[in-house]
């Protein structure tokens, strides 16, 4: 297959849909790191809540975790060892050496995952950070084995967004957190709600740790309170631009792609999912016409894996057709996957309203 070309300056908008990104092994595993929103994520950015005292107890609790990641004794491999041999267990349970952030959306867990990331004292190359869903791609992409053997080697695995609604997948990613757990890879984990107890206010470590069942014992539960996004209902998309001002802004704004939303979405059934952010290579702004209701359910989840890979890279959009907030027919927001939908929403609308400002300002002096 061939590799994506470099976006054009200006004038002549690039097509995802035209392209067909090989992406290597290699580059899977390298680019398992905290996304560009979170580069400079550091405990020290992280500002706790003072009514919310768990919110300076996690940060602490983690930052502990993350020293202690340099200076356990060599073990199985040469790599070091996380847990005592198994004479020494008998006698005394070790310390979790995982460590899982238990709370609602809006309080910083990513915030506080990206950090431990950035503050463990390991090589970038021995580190990782993904979502569960990238977990997945990276498992459909090289295989069960290939995927061992590619982590197998890190000091640390962090999870963002454990999703807890595809017993499949979350046996799957369980299965392959304990095999890297022998190999003495420090897991760090993030978790979503149930999509059936979404708006209950409530917690997740419960069905967390039942989840992975066997891998309970290895994490500690970190508590962050805070207000839950969810209760503040999604923001209304603002009103999309026509078809011409998308294609004007297509035009004018230095390195953009332009695409036909059904192509588009016709094109990511052909892409695996783990390549698709290889399809935004050398974009910085991507421009929609047609933008209508998803068609099936197959269709939506892949574009919300679309979402959250412009959303990493701070893509601005530009759409034409329905809102955003129209993507997702009321039968799907309602079904087991509706908070993955409400995410795409909440991202693109977000996304869309970078896009409104970018026009605002005008194409800027890469023009």
């Amino acid at each position: 297959m061939s590799s994506p070309a470099s976006a054009t300056p200006s004038g002549t908008p690039v097509s995802l849909s035209g392209r067909e990104p090989g992406v290597a092994p290699e580059r899977l595993v390298g680019e398992l790191v905290p996304p560009p929103r979170f580069d400079g994520a550091r405990f020290d950015t992280y500002v706790p809540d003072p009514a919310r005292p768990s919110q300076h107890a996690a940060m602490k609790a983690l930052n502990e975790f993350a020293a202690g990641l340099g200076d356990e004794p060599a073990g199985r491999g040469g790599r070091r060892a996380l847990w005592p041999p198994r004479a020494r267990r008998r006698q005394r349970d070790p310390e979790p050496r995982g460590v899982y952030l238990d709370g609602g959306f809006g309080v910083g867990k990513t915030h506080l995952l990206a950090s431990l990331w950035h503050a463990a004292p390991v090589p970038p190359g021995r580190k990782a950070f993904c979502t569960f869903v990238e977990l997945t791609h990276l498992v459909g992409a090289l295989g069960f084995q290939g995927a061992v053997a590619a982590l197998a080697g890190h000091r640390l695995l962090c999870v963002d967004e454990f999703e807890l609604d595809d017993p499949g997948d979350t046996v799957l990613v369980s299965s392959l957190l304990g095999r890297l757990v022998v190999e003495g890879v420090a897991l760090a984990a993030t978790s979503n709600t149930l999509p059936g107890r979404l708006g209950e206010g409530r917690f997740a470590a419960a069905d967390f740790l039942r989840e992975i069942q066997g891998l309970a014992a290895h994490f500690r539960a970190l508590r962050v309170d805070g207000e839950d996004y969810r209760h503040r209902g999604l923001p209304s998309a603002p009103p999309p631009p026509d078809e011409a001002e998308v294609r004007r802004a297509a035009g004018a704004i230095p390195r953009a792609s332009l695409d036909d939303f059904g192509t588009l979405l016709g094109h990511l059934a052909r892409v695996h999912p783990s390549r698709y952010g290889a399809l935004c290579d050398g974009v910085e702004a991507v421009c929609l016409t047609g933008v209508r209701p998803v068609p099936d359910q197959a269709a939506a989840l892949r574009l919300v894996v679309l979402a959250d890979r412009l959303y990493d890279r701070e893509l601005p959009v530009r759409a034409s057709g329905v809102p955003f907030d129209q993507l997702f027919g009321e039968e799907m927001l309602k079904g087991g996957y509706r908070k993955k939908y409400f995410r795409a929403i909440s991202r693109l609308t977000a996304l869309a309203r970078e896009g409104a400002e970018r026009a605002r300002q005008g194409p800027g002096p890469g023009a």
